[in-house]
């Protein structure tokens, strides 16, 4: 009887005990950030800019993992899938946290359904630059020559279905004008392209030999596509001055998968704020073309729900398709 008692005893000590192993803090184990491109990308070098001091905030490694594939759609899919429990994230951006499933076929993930955002940690503008064959000097005189050209104005994109390609058909759509994609394989080409003034004009992101181009005078800067002037881009005008409502914003940020704990989140979220908030960091982030941006998980999920949207109507308008 006291054998039975004693174990009985123990039985009980051992159940009570296990709440307390399902409830350790978070994180105990290492976590996987991955990165669904090829190293050495901005999107990976960021990542990678992350990695230490968030390892010293959340107490446990961060491992950065590159994953690439389907313009990010393998990797995704990969996080979309995997255990909701904070140890496997992503670190997206526009492409495929956004615009690639509405232009690829299948890709096994919904946007928005599939994923707990937990904060943006950059945003970029777009910038508008032409050909100095152009008579134009700004965004507003631009449009009204675009308009008097009866074959429509050739522009170059870094390939069918890039953010660049979306954000010019809708600068094109809210504008009014006949606009005639040229893609080419890369932002270097597709820079080149408009230099040579194979085409007239190109909205992308921002280079080094953009730069130098504009500063040389072998370009012309229009304005920068975010709602507000970018200080990566000094002095120039936003597109939105002279086209009402016009707004794009290159962005990163890191997302979980849909069901991850709301205490999980938030936890991951502060860490993120507290990394982003050093001054040497944001320097960092300034030289890759970035602003260090933070937000509220709500925040993030209010931007990527308002721009799937926004994203598949220019899609199904201009019939792009990379299938």
């Amino acid at each position: 009887m006291m054998k039975r008692r004693m174990g009985l005893l123990c039985l009980a000590f051992a159940l009570g005990a296990l709440p307390a192993v399902a409830q350790a803090p978070y994180p105990d184990k290492p976590i996987r950030l991955i990165v669904p491109y090829a190293p050495g990308g901005t999107t990976d070098i960021m990542a990678r800019t992350l990695q230490e001091p968030l390892s010293k905030v959340l107490g446990h490694t961060v491992i950065v993992d590159n994953k690439a594939g389907a313009a990010g759609a393998i990797a995704t899919k990969q996080v979309a899938a995997s255990a909701p429990d904070g140890y496997t994230l992503i670190f997206g951006n526009n492409g495929p946290s956004a615009i690639v499933p509405l232009i690829q076929k299948d890709v096994g993930y919904d946007p928005v359904k599939d994923f707990e955002p937990v904060s943006l940690v950059s945003i970029a503008p777009l910038v508008l630059v032409v050909h100095p064959s152009v008579p134009a000097s700004n965004v507003a005189e631009f449009i009204a020559w675009a308009k008097a050209q009866p074959g429509g104005v050739e522009y170059a994109t870094a390939g069918a279905g890039s953010l660049g390609h979306l954000a010019t058909e809708l600068f094109g759509k809210d504008a009014g004008l006949k606009l005639i994609h040229v893609p080419y394989k890369g932002q270097a080409p597709s820079t080149m392209a408009v230099l040579n003034g194979e085409v007239k004009m190109l909205l992308t992101t921002s280079s080094d030999t953009m730069d130098s181009a504009v500063k040389g005078g072998k370009l012309k800067l229009l304005g920068v596509s975010t709602a507000k002037p970018s200080p990566l881009m000094p002095g120039a005008p936003t597109i939105g001055q002279s086209l009402k409502g016009f707004e794009v914003n290159v962005w990163f940020g890191i997302l979980a998968p849909a069901g991850t704990p709301a205490p999980v989140i938030a936890k991951l979220n502060a860490a993120i704020r507290e990394v982003l908030a050093s001054p040497a960091l944001q320097q960092k982030f300034v030289g890759y073309g970035c602003i260090a941006t933070a937000s509220t998980p709500q925040e993030f999920a209010a931007m990527i729900s308002a721009e799937v949207p926004k994203w598949k109507g220019i899609v199904e308008t201009a019939k792009i398709t990379t299938q």
